[in-house]
């Protein structure tokens, strides 16, 4: 089908091609909170990406104790000013071991941020394919796979994740099966949007006119449908990676995610519960860096649910209006 025919029988479907990826980029540029939430998330994943090398420039690593820079005749408070603050620990050093925060805390972003996306990706491939499946297959099928999405939507998630990571062996890289446990776990709200959005495609003339020019349900759903659900599908991943950092510091503060000596901001939370008094800036540089993580994700995510749904701007618009004209 041609995207002639797709704009004139889909006018609130969003057309792929260069033209719609132009529009996207010039609404999203109308919002600043959602450019500065995107300026802070590429430097977030910049420093996580360049970790070995800011830590290479300081001079430290993540794993390095310095027993000789904490205070044992205190508890292992760190000896200086502000954490043990100096020209080679520009962060200051954790409790007890020494080891350098700066540094974990960088590779700690390379943990949470990798955990979270691949997580998501595991999400939305289960649930893209798992929806349009259902959406396309027979009446046994749609019901077959729609309970099951059911029951994987009323799984409770943390007791679940807990479950299963107490169980699988340590030999398996603890970063990888975290991300495998959220992903595995959490992909049934994805499969009902994708289904419910196939279906309301399904019916539409463009599809139909494939189906009548000799085009396979596989083709059709590659051709035709997977365009048309691409919006919902990226503003819910986009709102996703928040939420798998928020549940990946949980299990690790939990003591059941990134085992040490991998750093991860959940895992350094864990070990800095007892330490706000001594040394508050090991329990505020991970809460922080988490703080300022998850609120650039989201405003970022609303940003881009906004840009791909130009209808909810105009709502917004008449909704700002008609206040205004009820003020005056």
């Amino acid at each position: 089908m041609s995207e002639a025919v797709i704009a004139v029988e889909a006018p609130g479907v969003p057309a792929p091609g260069a033209s719609g990826a132009r529009q996207f980029w010039r609404r999203l540029r109308t919002q600043r909170a959602a450019l500065v939430a995107a300026v802070v998330v590429a430097l977030l994943v910049l420093v996580a990406l360049a970790a070995p090398l800011l830590t290479a420039i300081e001079g430290q690593d993540p794993t390095t104790y310095h027993p000789s820079l904490v205070d044992s005749a205190r508890g292992g408070v760190p000896i200086g000013s502000f954490g043990g603050v100096s020209a080679d620990h520009w962060l200051g050093v954790e409790p007890q071991t020494g080891r350098d925060l700066f540094a974990r805390l960088v590779h700690g972003a390379r943990v949470s941020l990798g955990v979270a996306l691949a997580a998501t990706v595991v999400q939305v491939t289960i649930g893209v394919v798992v929806g349009v499946a259902a959406a396309l297959g027979s009446r046994w099928v749609d019901q077959l796979l729609s309970r099951f999405t059911d029951v994987i939507v009323a799984m409770p998630l943390m007791i679940m994740a807990l479950a299963l990571l107490a169980i699988v062996p340590s030999s398996f890289p603890r970063p990888v099966l975290v991300a495998l446990v959220i992903g595995l776990i959490a992909w049934g709200n994805i499969a009902k949007i994708v289904r419910a959005q196939t279906l309301t495609l399904k019916g539409l003339d463009y599809v139909a006119a494939a189906r009548l020019s000799g085009w396979g349900t596989w083709r059709i759903a590659r051709r035709e449908l997977l365009p048309g659900i691409a919006a919902p599908v990226i503003t819910y991943a986009a709102l996703l990676v928040p939420v798998n950092i928020s549940v990946e510091a949980a299990l690790s503060f939990l003591g059941v995610g990134v085992k040490p000596p991998t750093p991860s901001w959940g895992q350094m939370l864990t070990a800095a519960d007892v330490w706000y008094q001594a040394a508050p800036q090991y329990l505020l540089l991970p809460a922080g860096a988490l703080f300022v993580t998850v609120l650039a994700l989201t405003v970022l995510g609303d940003g881009v649910r906004t840009a791909l749904d130009p209808r909810a701007a105009s709502r917004l618009r008449v909704g700002t209006g008609r206040k205004r004209e009820a003020k005056a």
